[in-house]
């Protein structure tokens, strides 16, 4: 075998290892059930806050632990636990991201990171459309 056999051979080998090490990182969207069917395994899941439960944050004792209820779209409810500060804006938020695992023993979802999805400034309101499409005309 040539040389430059050997190497290519190295070269691709690599190749095939690099691709294999990103792809065991990737996780996918999941509900809330789907989450607490498979414990321990890191999924996103897209959810709303709980309003009607209460945030539980003391920025004085515990600035580090952040404690809510989230709900997902088919119905499934679950305790969040988030060990950073509260983010910003997190009860005004359309829908959030939840990134992190379920915990078996305690049945909550320990969150590594939170993303907040804020509602459209730009949603089209029809009535708000018309008054200015009816003063531009008038003008």
């Amino acid at each position: 075998m040539k040389k430059l056999h050997i190497v290519l051979l190295v070269l691709i080998a690599v190749g095939i290892g690099v691709l294999l090490s990103l792809t065991g990182d990737l996780s996918t969207y999941d509900s809330i059930a789907g989450a607490r069917s498979k414990p321990g395994v890191f999924v996103h899941v897209i959810a709303r806050l709980d309003r009607s439960r209460p945030i539980e944050y003391d920025a004085i004792k515990n600035p580090n632990l952040l404690t809510f209820y989230a709900m997902d779209s088919v119905g499934g409810e679950t305790q969040v636990v988030y060990h950073e500060p509260k983010p910003a804006d997190l009860e005004s938020s359309d829908r959030i991201v939840l990134e992190g695992r379920m915990n078996k023993e305690t049945g909550q979802f320990d969150c590594r990171q939170i993303l907040l999805k804020c509602p459209s400034k730009y949603k089209d309101d029809k009535k708000v459309m018309e008054q200015q499409l009816n003063a531009n005309a008038k003008d």
